[in-house]
This record gives structure tokens, sequence and C-alpha cells, in this order.
């Protein structure tokens, strides 16, 4: 038994690392459960009374060796993997690419600042709509075009038009809940993604962005629409921007007017954003029918107000000068880092 340990001793003492792999297999071969260690101690059960002391001494002393060397070799690998990892701390530190806001988040926020400014407070709804809040409480009729499932995306259909499950065509649907569930004065804007069943083309979209704003109280008047458009025009565009309402139609506003913005890319001179006529049209607007009022239970004998609405993409694409609103879309990195710091 003495020659074994000598010679186990002895192994141990000579063995070398090639590589981190080795200090495992010195760890299997000497002191795993069926390495020599353990073997030794086995046959040392079977070791006669008289000699148990001194085989017991030297088995000790074997093992207290063997763990040494271990630990010697454990930071032989260590100290290696610490030189392979050193790193120059003088070199220069290398930045991080700061990613960039996407143009709509842009828009979005100026919207949002610049009514914020006025006194507006911002609203938000559900995307997935019922078809009152949608349609019947602005004052769609029965049979308005709307409705069709050309222009609309249908989650599901009832048995009765006032059971159709839809997806929002614009965010009037929270100027809906809005005045339900709040007494004027109301002074908000409701920005969100909206859907239509469109193709898709360099001009339109299935799904794009609506900023629409509302305000009831007493005496609110067309005036009060045209003097809130036109401050949101300076401040989106610049200050020599001016505005011009044509009359129009939507079934919840009456009177309606289309929004134009003077071109401030020619400065009213005219070119292509313009198609040569000086003024690019951004959204629609118009005084709170009272029908709709009604439908919220808002007498309109005692309180007006104004509703009005733009696209997002619509605003960005004038404001970035894109020709594409695909791109907004895509994803393509080349697009959106052109908008770091912007």
């Amino acid at each position: 038994m003495l020659e074994s340990i000598n010679r186990i001793l002895q192994e141990a003492e000579e063995w070398k690392l090639k590589n981190s792999d080795d200090l495992e297999k010195y760890r299997l071969k000497f002191l795993s459960k069926k390495g020599a260690l353990n073997e030794l101690f086995e046959e040392f059960k079977t070791v006669s009374k008289e000699k148990k002391r001194e085989f017991g001494q030297e088995l000790n002393k074997l093992k207290n060796s063997l763990d040494s060397k271990y630990q010697e070799l454990q930071s032989e690998v260590v100290e290696e993997k610490g030189e392979a990892n050193k790193f120059d701390l003088f070199l220069p530190a290398v930045g991080n690419d700061l990613g960039a806001l996407h143009p709509l988040t842009l828009v979005k926020r100026r919207i949002t600042e610049i009514f914020a400014r006025m006194g507006f407070s911002s609203e938000d709804g559900p995307e997935i709509e019922t078809d009152r809040y949608n349609f019947t409480a602005l004052n769609f009729p029965e049979n308005h075009p709307a409705r069709e499932m050309q222009d609309t995306f249908f989650v599901s259909k009832g048995k009765q038009q006032s059971d159709d499950v839809l997806l929002r065509t614009h965010t009037s649907n929270v100027q809906v809940r809005l005045m339900e569930n709040n007494k004027p004065p109301i002074r908000s804007i409701m920005i969100g993604r909206v859907y239509r069943n469109e193709a898709i083309s360099a001009r339109a979209h299935c799904q794009f962005h609506q900023a629409e704003g509302l305000y009831i109280d007493k005496n609110v008047s067309f005036l009060d629409l045209k003097n809130t458009l036109l401050h949101f025009a300076k401040e989106m565009f610049g200050k020599d921007t001016k505005i011009r309402l044509r009359p129009s139609y939507f079934p919840f506003t009456e009177p309606s007017a289309e929004i134009d913005i003077s071109c401030f890319i020619c400065k009213g001179e005219g070119c292509n954003i313009c198609k040569k006529t000086g003024w690019v049209e951004i959204g629609g607007s118009g005084m709170v029918d009272p029908n709709v009022l009604e439908s919220a239970n808002i007498d309109p004998e005692e309180y007006t107000g104004f509703a009005f609405g733009m696209g997002i993409e619509r605003i960005a694409m004038l404001k970035y000068d894109i020709n594409d609103i695909r791109l907004f879309f895509d994803n393509d990195v080349r697009f959106l880092n052109q908008f770091q710091g912007a």
C-alpha cells in the first residue's frame, strides 16, 4: 500500500497543465469518487489493526498533498485566463451608438406640446371599437359609405348594425367617450392609430395615425376654431404660415371645413409639394353637430364646441419632405437614422 501511495504522490507532483482541461482531468484521476485516493481509502478498510495507524497517517498526507496540488493548478488556470482577458485601461472609450426617435414620435410629441400650452389635455381610447362609438354617436347615417366593408375593417358583424365590432377608422371615438363621461368644459386632444381598408401606396396606407382635438364650452365659436388652428400652424410649420378654411362636409360637424396651410416650401409661390397652388391640405374641422352633443347628453342650447382632425403622417411628410408614407412602417435603419437629434 505504501508503494501505491508513493507512486500516486510522485505522479501528482509531476502533473503539468497544458490547457485548462487538464485541471479537470487531474480532479477525476486523483480526487473524484472513482479516483486513486478514494480507491486507497477503500483498500484501507482491509488493513490489519496493527498497520492502520501507519497507513492512516500516510493516506492523510497524500490527501493533503493532492488537495494542495489541485489548488495550485487552479491558480495557474485563473492566472492564465486573467492574462488573456487583460485590456488597456488607457485606450480611448468607444462611444455607444444612440438610437433615433421615429419621425412620427417626434411629430406626435410636438403636437402634444403645442396644444398642451393652449390648455388641451391628452386622452386615449380603444382601437377596437363598437359601431356606436365609431359611427352612430358621431351622426353617421345608417347607409353611410364608411360603414361598408370596403372602407372599414370589421372584427365581427352582429345581427344588427349596432352589434358590429371594428377597428376604429378615426380617433373621434375617444371624443364620444369624453363627452359621455365628462361635463363641459372639455378641451382635449386625442392622438392614436387608426385603420382604413385602403390599398397601400406611396400616399395611402391601411393604418396611420391621427391627431384630433375637441373643445366644448359655453359660447365657443368658429373664430375660436380658426385662431386655434392658426396658432398651431405657426408653431408647427413656422411663424409666417397662414391657414385657409374651405367649406366641406363631415357627419359630426356643422359647419365643416378643410384645413389648408400656406406652403412653407415655396412660400406660396407654387411647387410640387403644393401642386403649384401655394396651399397644402392638412386636415378637417368644424363646429360639433348638435346631434352629437345630444347623443352624449350635452345640451346644445347651452354648449357649443369645435373639433378638428389631421393625419400625423401627413404632417411628418410635409415637415421632413418625405415622399412615401410606407417609409414610416418599413423600419429601414437608413431612413430612421436621418432623424437623430431632429
